[in-house]
Parts: structure tokens; C-alpha cells; sequence
């Protein structure tokens, strides 16, 4: 049974409320917060081999007794260390009590990064520990490294995950042995020990196989329980063709592409053919995947059904309302279009909901407020719901049950090459859309290293000052360097609070910048979105909350910090946020990485603008195992699995799924009550296992 973080000996409400900031509430979100790496503590080094930037350890002993000064309200304690080959300063910043442990003449291991001011070698806000303690136990082990928040430390997360698992309750292992042995993974208990504290890299790799089997495995479950329910289902909604529809597409100011009329085709098939359709529409960025849901849904509203299209964000979904209810009104079709989203007024709420509850408002745009209790529905016959892995299984299936068993249609701009759509999207059919309308200028791209920086910036005025937009970037909201000596492992990759400040000071007083995340407060992030869209804002500065589908056709230039760090999807979508104006526009990617396997990824973005083809690529290129490599985040939202460099336990998974709904279609035998029991709890809407 799952308890509050706060039960766990050490965490009181301070670090609950730093935990609550990453997502971790309970002890299960904490046993299910991996490590996002791995440090490989090395054996200490003689001082004279130190070098600035780097991250290491070194042994020796203090020449005298540390000092503790102030500057500008900034306690600073200084200490120095000595062994055979030299002398290296040690520094500490508001961190005043660690002189305390600090006695000339004892013998210590300090670990840190070094860096160098006024020629001299300087460890700063290292890491205290005993010769014993770090040869005998820590040297060599790996050490995870979280996602961390400002004033979560790794240190913090490291105890609290060690304090939970010498008290958890051994979970019992379900799958069988040969399984667990054929696919090399470890057993479910060892698995999660052994991903935050792995005894070797052997059995990380075991650990890790398992957990990302795990997701994959029940998400697979979940998918094709959903597609046998879904065959069996027959429509209350069947609509017939209406002639209105052909002057519509007509009097379009663009000519639909081949693949766009081939899905809408084939909505119009799904919805008159008296069974319930559940399609997805799977189109790269700007691929024009909006209109075909338009016209699904005024497919449904001509034979008198209304429609519910849900967005992830406000932002977005006002920005489908915009587009609807202009292709509506320019039409003279007599179709109603409203808005619902959360932070509307107590007394538009109403309005809306006595609209959508007496059949007024033939199309709902809108986002969670959608499945909200009070919102009833006259006739739903039609679900459409946008980048639908950003919506949990249960959102989806809320919104699905204010109709009787509508239509769904799914729209996704997430790239997947399609042996894997075929698995990951089982329970719907597929239209892809692999065309771009007419006229789109290709995106320019260039991937530089950091010593292009000052030139993207000019780059960035200059189109600034030909009435354009441009985005930047970060891959961090901050920077979440450790405090009570820790690894700063973080440091040098860019965060948005940080960057907003520094283009500030670079850019002319006249260039407006404005800063986006996603920890922000909704009501915060729809007002600076608005502002860039109407034109309030010159730089945007970001992390990846913007890669889902706004349009703002006069933003011309992104530039990606870190790019390196991007799985080349995501990379792909987050590109896709210029390009949608008929001005060319232009997309800079700084890599900080010298490795050739980093060159070489994003070397696919630099000479193609096809997302399929790159998510193939990356497929190839990636391959299974890779630890240590970029995770892809957005896809599905997975905690842990990513389904390019573990496209190989995604077949197993769907395979062992498959044998065992064909043994035991409704898993009640005793062996498998476990797995019913964990399969229901993902269909409310958890994604993990």
C-alpha cells in the first residue's frame, strides 16, 4: 500500500514539498523516480593531474584548520588541501558548518569540480568523505543522478530512496522465470533496488530491462484489452455524407493533399459503417492533421451529433477555436462553435455547459475542464483528442463516456516509424499524413558548437528587426547545481531562468524576452504564450512545454541549447514551432558534446525536415541497451522505456501480451490476478506499471 512521501524517516514537510515539485507525493512515485543517470565515482587522483571542468576525487590531507570569511553577505569557507605533488584550494559558499569537520591534519577524500582563477586550482562545494568510506565502499560503484528541482539535491533524493527500500515490503514477482531468464531481466524487486543503487553495470542493464518490459508489457495489455472491446462496439452515430461538406473543402484557401483526402475518406467510411471508430491520424508537424479533424467533425455535426476536441494546454486549444470558428464562419455553414477551458469565468462555465447540455454547441473545443463532472452532453458522437499521449488512459475514457460509446479520433504529430505505431497504437487504425501542404518553405537548418553563440544571437537581431520571433530553448528551468557539497553534475547546461537574464543583458534594451515552463502556473503560461502569439514578445525563452503544436507563423528562428541532449524526435517537434509563416525560417541547434555519436545524430537533423524519416534513423542509429544515452521524452510518457533504443522489448513485450490474452483472455486465473490487478490500475489512468 502506498503512503505519503512524509512517512519515510528524514523527509519532513520542507523536502515533501521539494519532492512534491518533481511529481513525487507518495513512496510509489518515489521508487518509480529513476535516476536520469549514472556517475561512476573513480578512484582519487594526485593533485598534480587535476584539471579545471572536470568532476573528481582527490586524497590528501589539510595543511591547517579552515577559514570562514564573508563577502558581500556570502559565507565562504576556504580550505587547503596537500598530498605528494601539490596543494589544491578548497571552497565552500554559504555552507558554513562544514568547518567544523575540518581539522589540519586529518586525512580526507574531497569530491568535486575543479575550476581555476588566477592560475590556481580550486575545488568548489566538494564532497567530504572518509578514505574508508570512499575506497573500500564507493570507489568504482555507480551513483545515480535525478531530475532535481532548486534545493532538491541528489544527496536528498539518494537517502530518501535508500531509507524506503531497507523498509518496503518485498513485492512478489508475476511473471514467469523463463521469461525473466530468455529476455535477461531481473526479478521485480531486485530490479527496482537496482536501478537506483546498481551493484554493477551488468545488473543495471538487467534492472532496467525489466522495468522498461514492465511498462511496455502492461501498456500493451492495456491497448489490446481496449481493441477487443472496441470490435465489438456498435455505433449509435452513423452518419451519412452530406454535399455541404464538398463545398466546404472546395472553398478552402489550399488544395487538400492526397494523403489528407485518403484519411478523411476513411473517417467518412468509419463513421457511416455503423461501428464505432477509434482512428488515429498520425501527421509530421504542420502536415495539415487540424482541417481533417474539422472535417470529421462537421461530418458529425451535419448529421446532427456534437463533437469534443480536447488540447492538452489552453493555449492550444484556444488556438484550434480560433481555426474552427474561422474555416466555420467563412464557410456559411450554420454550425455553433464554443470554448470551455478551466480558468474561464464561474459564469461563462455555465453558458457554456447549458450550451453543450441543450445540444446549442454542435463543436466543444476545450481542454481537461471537458471531463469535468457538470459538463453534460446532449448527443456526443464524436471525441477528438490532440497529441493523445499527453492525456492520461483515464481522461480519455472520461471524456468517452459523457456520449454513448462516439467516434474517437486521435491526432499525433509525434513522429514513430510505423512497425512501432502498429504496436504502440493497437487498439485504433491508422491515417498517416507524410506530406506537407503546398508552399511551405523547408526549414534551414545548422548544428554549431558553442563558439557560435554570439553570431545566432545577431542572427536572432537581425531578424528581430525584420518584424520576426524567435525561440530559445533550455533543456532545465534552472540551474539545479547540489548545495551541501554535492556533484553539480548540471553544470553548463542551460536553464531558462538563467539564459533569460543573460539575453537581457546581450540583447538591446528594446528586444522584448520573456521566459516559459512548465512548473509555472497555467493562468502564467497562457498569458506569456498570448503574448508571443500576438507579437508582445520578441524571444521566447522555453523549455519543451512548447513543442505541442502552438502556431505562431511569425516566429522565423529557433535556437536549441544543449541540442545534444534532445532525443532527434522531440528535437524534430520542437523545430516544427517555426516554419508555419511564408517567411523562411531557420533552425539552430548548439551542440556542446564532442562525441562523434553526437555529430552524428544530429547530423540527421541537419540534412533532413521529414520526422519519419528521422524517428527511422534514430531507430537505426540508437539501437537497444543504451543506458547511458538520450532519453525521448514525450513519447506516451513513459517513466523509464523509450521506444527507439528499446524498439526490441517493445515487440517482446507485445508478444508475451498477446500469449497471454490468448491463453487467459480475462486473466483470473490465480497466477495472473497480479498482473489483472496492476493491468485495471494502469486503465485509471497510470501509463507505468
Amino acid at each position: 500500500m502506498t503512503e505519503s512521501i512524509k512517512e519515510i524517516k528524514g523527509v519532513g514537510d520542507k523536502t515533501a514539498e521539494l519532492f512534491a515539485k518533481v511529481g513525487v507525493r507518495t513512496t510509489d512515485d518515489l521508487i518509480h523516480y529513476y535516476p536520469s543517470g549514472y556517475e561512476k565515482l573513480s578512484e582519487p587522483e594526485p593533485i598534480y593531474k587535476l584539471t579545471p571542468g572536470r568532476i573528481c576525487a582527490v586524497e590528501g590531507v589539510l595543511s591547517k584548520d579552515a577559514s570562514l570569511n564573508a563577502f558581500n553577505g556570502i559565507k565562504i569557507v576556504n580550505a587547503f588541501l596537500s598530498d605528494m605533488t601539490g596543494r589544491l584550494q578548497l571552497s565552500w559558499y554559504n555552507f558554513p558548518y562544514i568547518k567544523n569537520n575540518l581539522k589540519a591534519g586529518a586525512h580526507y577524500v574531497f569530491r568535486g569540480r575543479v575550476s581555476e582563477k588566477n592560475g590556481r586550482l580550486i575545488m568548489q562545494q566538494p564532497k567530504l568523505y572518509s578514505p574508508s568510506e570512499y575506497k573500500n565502499v564507493l570507489a568504482g560503484r555507480l551513483c545515480p543522478t535525478y531530475p532535481l528541482t532548486k534545493g532538491l539535491t541528489h544527496v536528498t533524493v539518494r537517502k530518501a530512496v535508500r531509507e524506503y527500500l531497507m523498509n518496503k515490503k518485498e513485492e512478489k514477482e508475476y511473471l514467469p522465470a523463463p521469461l525473466l531468464e530468455r529476455l535477461s531481466m531481473s526479478e521485480m524487486e531486485k530490479a527496482l533496488r537496482d536501478i537506483h543503487f546498481p551493484p554493477s553495470e551488468e545488473e543495471l542493464i538487467r534492472a532496467r530491462r525489466r522495468l522498461v518490459f514492465n511498462e511496455f508489457f502492461f501498456f500493451m495489455l492495456m491497448t489490446k484489452t481496449m481493441k477487443r472491446m472496441n470490435q465489438s462496439m456498435s455505433s449509435a452515430f452513423v452518419t451519412r455524407p452530406s454535399p455541404k461538406l464538398l463545398s466546404f473543402i472546395a472553398g478552402l484557401p489550399y488544395e487538400l493533399t492526397r494523403p489528407q483526402l485518403d484519411a478523411y475518406k476513411a473517417i467518412v467510411k468509419d463513421m457511416s459503417s455503423g461501428k464505432v471508430m477509434n482512428r488515429l491520424i498520425q501527421g509530421d508537424v504542420g502536415s495539415g492533421k487540424t482541417v481533417i479533424a474539422v472535417l470529421a467533425m462537421l461530418n458529425a455535426a451535419m448529421s446532427g451529433f456534437q463533437s469534443a476536441l480536447m488540447a492538452p494546454t489552453e493555449v492550444l486549444a484556444a488556438q484550434h477555436y480560433d481555426t474552427i470558428k474561422g474555416l466555420i464562419e467563412s464557410s456559411g455553414l450554420e454550425v455553433s462553435c464554443i470554448l470551455m477551458t478551466g480558468s474561464m469565468s464561474v459564469k461563462e462555465k455555465r453558458l457554456s455547459g447549458e450550451m453543450i447540455k441543450n445540444g446549442e454547441a454542435d463543436i466543444v473545443v476545450g481542454t481537461h475542464a471537458l471531463i469535468q463532472e457538470k459538463v453534460s452532453f446532449s448527443r456526443l458522437g464524436l471525441v477528438v483528442t490532440d497529441e493523445q499521449h499527453r492525456f492520461g488512459v483515464r481522461q480519455r475514457e472520461l471524456l468517452g463516456l459523457k456520449g454513448e460509446a462516439p467516434h474517437v479520433l486521435v491526432m499525433s504529430a509525434t513522429p514513430i516509424p510505423r512497425t512501432l505505431a502498429l504496436m504502440l497504437y493497437g487498439d485504433l487504425d491508422i491515417s498517416v499524413i507524410d506530406v506537407l501542404p503546398r508552399g511551405r518553405l523547408p526549414i534551414k537548418n545548422c548544428v554549431v558548437g558553442p563558439g557560435y553563440r554570439k553570431n545566432a544571437y545577431s542572427f536572432i537581431n537581425d531578424e528581430i528587426k525584420k518584424g520576426h520571433q524567435a525561440y530559445v530553448i533550455c533543456p532545465q528551468v534552472e540551474n539545479t547545481e547540489e548545495e551541501e557539497g554535492g556533484d553539480q553534475s548540471d553544470s553548463g547546461i542551460a536553464n531558462v531562468k538563467d539564459y533569460t537574464k543573460e539575453l537581457g543583458r546581450l540583447f538591446p534594451e528594446n528586444i522584448r524576452i520573456a521566459s516559459l515552463y512548465g512548473s509555472m502556473k497555467p493562468v502564467e503560461k497562457d498569458r506569456i504564450m498570448r503574448g508571443f502569439k500576438a507579437g508582445e514578445t520578441d524571444i521566447l525563452v522555453s523549455t519543451t512545454v512548447v513543442e505541442v503544436g502552438v502556431d505562431v507563423p511569425n516566429a522565423t528562428v529557433i535556437l536549441i541549447e544543449n541540442s545534444e541532449r534532445f532525443g532527434l524526435a522531440q528535437l524534430h517537434q520542437l523545430r516544427g514551432r517555426v516554419g508555419r509563416g511564408k517567411a523562411q525560417s531557420y533552425c539552430i541547434m548548439i551542440n556542446c558534446s564532442e562525441s562523434d555519436k553526437a555529430r552524428e545524430r544530429l547530423d540527421i537533423l541537419n540534412r533532413s525536415n521529414d520526422g519519419f524519416e528521422i524517428a527511422s534513423e534514430d531507430l537505426r542509429l540508437r539501437g537497444p541497451g543504451d543506458i547511458f544515452g538520450i532519453r525521448q521524452s514525450g513519447e506516451l510518457e513513459f517513466k523509464i522505456a523509450d521506444i527507439y533504443s528499446d524498439s526490441e522489448l517493445l515487440r517482446s513485450a507485445s508478444e508475451a501480451a498477446q500469449k497471454l490474452l490468448s491463453e487467459d483472455g480475462s486473466l483470473e486465473k490465480a497466477e495472473n490476478r497480479e498482473i489483472k490487478k496492476r493491468l485495471l490500475s494502469l486503465m485509471e489512468g497510470c501509463v507505468g506499471a
